[in-house]
C-alpha cells in the first residue's frame, strides 16, 4: 500500500489572504447585475414618474389614496396584459382579447338583467362564450394555419358583431348588478384595496410558475424562439400555441366579468381601451427581469408604471389625449429596447469579425440555440 507524498508545509504556497471586510465578488456582481438598469429599468422610470408627477401636483400625487387608486384602477387592465403574455411566449398573437373582455361583460349582465338567472349562472355561461373563442381561435390559427395577427383579429370583428346584436351598442344596467353577491366580486375590499388587485396577484403567480417552473413552460418559450427546432425535438408546438389561446381567451373573459362587476353595468366597449395598454405592458415586461422573454412579473411591474403615469395625467389635469400619448411612446420605446437585446449584440459580433474586409456569413441566432438547448432538455422529461 502506497501512500502519495504530500509537499511540505515549508514548501507550500501560502494561503490567499482574505480581508474579513471584503466581500466576495461573485455575490456583489449577482447584485449589481440584479439591480442594474437593463434588468429592472422600468422601476427606475416608476420612481422618475412618480418624483415627476410629485412635483407637478404636490397636494394630490403623493398620497396614500393615490396608490390605492393606481393599484384598483389598474387590476383589470393587468389581467387583460397577463392574458397575452402566454401567447407571446410562443410567439401568437391575441387580439381579440378585448372583444372577448367586451362579450363576457355584457352576457353577464344580460343573464344577470334580462335573463334573470343567478350570479353564477350568469357568469358560468359568460365564460363559457370565452372558451368557445378559445377554441375558435385555436382552430382558425393552429388547424387551419392563418396567420395568429390576422385570425384574432377577424375572430374580434366577428365578437364585436355578436355584442352589437346582443346589446345595440348600449349598456345593459341593472340592479342585479349593484347588489350582493355579484358586486362583490370586484367592490369588497381591505384597507382600501380591492379584490381584483388579489385576482391579479394570483394571476401573475399561476403564469410565472408555468413559465418559469414547469416543463410546459419550458417547452412554450422554446416554441416562441424557433417552432421549427422545437418540434424536431418532440415539442408538440401545436398543442401549445392551441392551449394559449384558450388560456388567453379565458383570462380576459374573466377580466370581462370583474369589470362588470367594478362598473355595475355591461358595456360594449368594455374592453377597447385595454387593447393597447395590455401590448404595451407586456412587451415592456419583456425588457424587465428575464430580458427577451415575456413574463409574468416584468408584465405586472410594466402595467403600475404605466398605471401611474396615467393616474399622474389625470391628477395633473392634462390634456385628454395625454393618456394615450404616453402608453404609445412607452410601447415604442419598449419595442426599441426589445428588439435592440435581441440583435444588437449579433450585430456587433459581426463587425469585430469582420477585419479583413470580406463579408462573413451571419451567425445562427441566439434564439434558435436556445430554443434548441430548452427543447432537448424537456424531450427527456416524462411528458411530450
Amino acid at each position: 500500500m502506497t501512500s502519495t507524498p504530500t509537499r511540505p508545509a515549508a514548501l507550500r504556497p501560502p494561503a490567499p489572504h482574505r480581508s474579513p471586510g471584503l466581500v466576495p465578488a461573485a455575490p456583489v456582481r449577482r447584485v449589481a447585475s440584479a439591480l442594474s438598469f437593463r434588468n429592472i429599468g422600468a422601476v427606475y422610470v416608476w420612481l422618475v414618474i412618480a418624483v415627476l408627477f410629485s412635483v407637478w401636483a404636490p397636494e394630490t400625487f403623493p398620497t396614500a389614496t393615490t396608490v390605492k387608486q393606481v393599484l384598483n384602477g389598474n387590476a383589470v387592465a393587468g389581467l387583460v396584459a397577463l392574458s397575452v403574455v402566454p401567447p407571446l411566449a410562443a410567439r401568437v398573437f391575441d387580439l381579440s382579447v378585448a372583444y372577448t373582455m367586451s362579450l363576457t361583460s355584457v352576457l353577464t349582465a344580460y343573464f344577470l338583467v334580462s335573463a334573470g338567472l343567478g350570479p353564477a349562472a350568469a357568469i358560468a355561461l359568460a365564460m363559457t362564450a370565452a372558451l368557445l373563442i378559445g377554441v375558435v381561435n385555436g382552430i382558425v390559427v393552429v388547424v387551419l394555419r392563418v396567420d395568429s395577427f390576422i385570425a384574432t383579429l377577424a375572430t374580434g370583428a366577428l365578437i364585436q358583431s355578436l355584442i352589437t346584436m346582443v346589446t345595440n351598442d348600449s349598456s345593459i344596467t341593472g340592479v342585479q348588478l349593484l347588489a350582493e353577491p355579484f358586486a362583490t366580486i370586484a367592490q369588497l375590499d381591505a384597507g382600501g384595496i380591492t379584490l381584483p388587485v388579489l385576482y391579479l396577484l394570483l394571476a401573475a403567480v399561476a403564469i410565472w410558475f408555468l413559465l418559469e417552473h414547469t416543463a410546459t413552460g419550458r417547452r412554450l418559450y422554446a416554441t416562441g424562439f424557433n417552432a421549427d427546432a422545437a418540434r424536431l425535438q418532440g415539442v408538440r408546438t401545436d398543442r401549445l400555441r392551441f392551449l394559449t389561446l384558450v388560456t388567453s381567451a379565458l383570462l380576459s373573459g374573466a377580466a370581462g366579468v370583474v369589470f362588470a362587476s367594478s362598473v355595475g353595468s355591461g358595456s360594449p366597449t368594455a374592453g377597447t381601451p385595454y387593447l393597447l395598454s395590455a401590448y404595451a405592458a407586456a412587451f415592456v415586461g419583456a425588457t424587465q427581469l428575464r430580458a427577451g422573454r415575456f413574463n409574468a412579473w416584468g408584465t405586472v411591474l410594466a402595467v403600475l408604471l404605466l398605471g401611474t403615469g396615467v393616474t399622474g395625467l389625470g391628477l395633473a389635469t392634462s390634456a385628454p389625449w395625454a393618456a394615450s400619448l404616453f402608453t404609445g411612446s412607452v410601447l415604442i420605446v419598449a419595442l426599441v429596447l426589445t428588439g435592440g437585446r435581441i440583435t444588437l449584440p449579433a450585430a456587433l459580433r459581426r463587425r469585430r469579425g469582420n477585419t479583413s474586409g470580406v463579408t462573413p456569413e451571419a451567425p445562427p441566432e441566439g434564439a434558435t440555440t436556445s430554443a434548441t438547448s430548452a427543447a432537448s432538455a424537456t424531450s427527456k422529461e416524462n411528458g411530450e
